[in-house]
């Protein structure tokens, strides 16, 4: 399993029954999660959140607070800050275990020693992006939602990384990688998250396992002659790693490219328990 220990403004202080119990910063939230399906670690903590995020049988849901809470605070990875907010879909803005890609991806720039030019695709509110440009690289940050990419803004706003090479896109990735191919356009790096469902910002229907092939045939296109990685990120259920594994591999292997795939869990561990929560698949593809 992949996973960060690096993550001190984040804690996973318990997961079970169906919902998880974790600290931002100072804030305790309690969310569902529908892989904690085991028995409670530490029941004495729960009662200490200080909001709870109910689901509603008709779907989505509401915030419960316990206590009020500023409308959104700030949590540190590092030498980056990043907004946090609760929204109206569970999601706080930012995916904690995302940190031991963030690290792989921090690492895999500063290693390159030279100029590189990293693609960021269904990028969120920008996470990785930060990560990127903090490392060194230009980025061009796409995602079809105009909120989304607004957020990205003030996370490079806070994080002091206004003046570095970032290019924000709001657009349908899929789109946007045709136009790109077509004027000739290379990355060194390609990073995608991409959602098990949902639309464009004209409408465009998009699933998972319809477009990830098509996905990973444009990113090919898209690679440099000497590309660095790949990197996949999903949290569609059913899908294993070997699944992706397999996927990215046929892709590789019909490619002039050659490279190494690791595919494993995300996850977070629960603090003082031999327990970890798993969050999604990461798929690395490292070119040689």
């Amino acid at each position: 399993m992949l996973s960060s220990t690096n993550f001190e403004d984040y804690r996973l202080l318990d997961a079970g029954r169906g919902e998880k119990l974790e600290t931002w910063g100072n804030i305790i939230l309690r969310r569902p999660d529908p892989m904690a399906i085991w028995s409670l670690n530490h029941p004495l903590l729960w009662d200490r959140a200080d909001a709870v995020y109910h689901r509603s049988k008709k779907g989505g849901g509401n915030w419960e607070y316990k206590k009020q809470l500023p409308e959104f605070w700030k949590v540190r990875y590092k030498d980056l800050t990043f907004k946090v907010q609760p929204t109206g879909f569970k999601h706080t803005g930012l995916f904690p275990e995302q940190a031991a890609n963030w690290d792989f991806i921090f690492q895999k720039i500063k290693e390159a020693g030279r100029p590189v030019n990293a693609l960021n695709l269904f990028a969120y509110t920008g996470a990785a992006t930060m990560v990127l440009a903090k490392a060194g690289a230009s980025v061009v940050h796409v995602d079809a939602a105009k909120g989304m990419v607004n957020w990205a803004k003030e996370n490079s706003r806070l994080s002091n990384l206004t003046d570095r090479p970032i290019r924000y896109i709001v657009d349908d990735c899929l789109k946007f990688m045709e136009r790109e191919i077509r004027r000739g356009r290379h990355y060194d790096v390609i990073i995608m998250d991409p959602p098990s469902y949902g639309r464009g910002p004209k409408g465009e229907l998009f699933r998972f396992e319809d477009m990830i092939n098509e996905l990973l045939d444009l990113s090919f296109k898209l690679l440099s002659p000497k590309p660095l990685f790949l990197l996949i990120s999903s949290y569609t259920t059913g899908y294993s790693k070997t699944v992706l594994s397999n996927i990215v591999d046929q892709k590789l292997k019909a490619s002039p490219l050659k490279g190494t795939v690791l595919a494993d869990e995300l996850g977070l561990k629960i603090i003082d328990s031999p327990y970890y929560l798993p969050c999604g698949l990461a798929t690395r593809l490292e070119f040689l």
